[in-house]
């Protein structure tokens, strides 16, 4: 028997403890460039094998991050279960979910059945991860400080619902249960907003390792736009203005974020700017085909170019980290 004083830090503290739910992110943003680019090639003839390239590191890194997190939740469930009870990682849970949304998206050509599965998975523990956020925010009195834009993932991102069900095949049958992840999240991005703005606006600013979240606040407009144009299946008057609205929200939160690279030091946390750049990239080109004009045009080439250069470099540089074996340091 080995006794607690001859324990390593491994056996006690479990595998991968230190790996935070939040690099789920790097799953998100990978997988959104990959369906950028496979929108680029419809839209303007772009190589395919760049998307295909982006599809397959996804799929890798949401596998090995799967297994990660699995084994950490079997050696020391006590962390993972603290960590889902902070009142700020915990919001980070969100984050497997959605890339469960939107790897089926990729996973449909190829298997149409196992990306049914993981969407229904990915659909069922969102809607309850909405239900029992909101339910705690209610019950349990929250702190201001804590009101940062990580808070917007577990309850909007039930907007991300409904953006793989054509490629399912479940348009028809699952139309209504479209609206409602739409609706739900759209409807309560509207406080969440108002709250995390007057936080930012009013208590101290937000510390420099959750900087990088600023362009979550993008997201609601990003994603709303493609889910709610996929839902309704036109660009209609109220897509536009949540199209002009994240144009608007990020421009301001990039002036905000031009010095990230010399003010705060890289993090894993950095995976949170990933997923809305990817998103408003996405958007900008679905918008090309409602309104095709250089201004449009020239709106999505950069949001695709600064999308795709930032995940990129998050990437190298996390792949750098893991290979000098500063994965643990990188996570704190």
């Amino acid at each position: 028997m080995i006794s607690p004083q001859a324990q390593t830090p491994t056996e006690s503290q479990g595998l991968f403890s230190y790996l935070p739910i939040a690099l789920f992110g790097s799953v998100m943003g990978l997988t959104g460039l990959s369906l950028t680019w496979r929108l680029a090639h419809s839209s303007f003839n772009a190589p395919l094998w760049i998307s295909n390239g982006l599809e397959g590191i996804a799929l890798i890194s949401f596998i090995a991050l799967v297994i990660s997190y699995t084994l950490k939740a079997i050696t020391n469930f006590t962390k993972v279960r603290s960590e889902f009870m902070h009142p700020i990682a915990g919001s980070m849970f969100g984050t497997p979910l959605i890339s469960m949304l939107l790897i089926p998206i990729l996973l449909a050509n190829q298997n149409l059945l196992i990306a049914r599965a993981i969407w229904v998975i990915g659909a069922i523990g969102m809607t309850i991860l909405a239900w029992f956020t909101i339910l705690r925010w209610i019950n349990v009195r929250q702190q201001f400080e804590n009101a940062v834009p990580a808070w917007i993932v577990p309850v909007i991102g039930m907007i991300d619902i409904p953006l793989a069900v054509p490629s399912l095949g479940w348009a028809n049958e699952l139309h209504g249960f479209m609206v409602f992840a739409t609706a739900v999240g759209l409807f309560f991005a509207i406080p969440l907003f108002t709250i995390i703005m007057s936080r930012l606006m009013f208590a101290e600013p937000l510390p420099p390792a959750l900087q990088p979240s600023l362009l979550i606040l993008t997201a609601p407009f990003a994603v709303g736009f493609s889910a709610y144009t996929t839902t309704m299946g036109q660009i209609d008057g109220f897509a536009q203005i949540l199209y002009m609205l994240m144009l608007f929200v990020l421009a301001i939160v990039i002036v905000r974020m031009r010095h990230l690279a010399y003010c705060c030091p890289f993090r894993v946390s950095w995976w949170a700017v990933s997923f809305p750049l990817a998103a408003s990239a996405n958007a900008a080109l679905r918008y090309t085909t409602f309104a095709p004009h250089w201004a449009t045009y020239t709106i999505a080439v950069l949001l695709l170019g600064l999308a795709s250069l930032v995940i990129m470099l998050l990437l190298l540089r996390t792949v750098f980290g893991i290979l000098r074996g500063e994965l643990k340091t990188l996570s704190t």
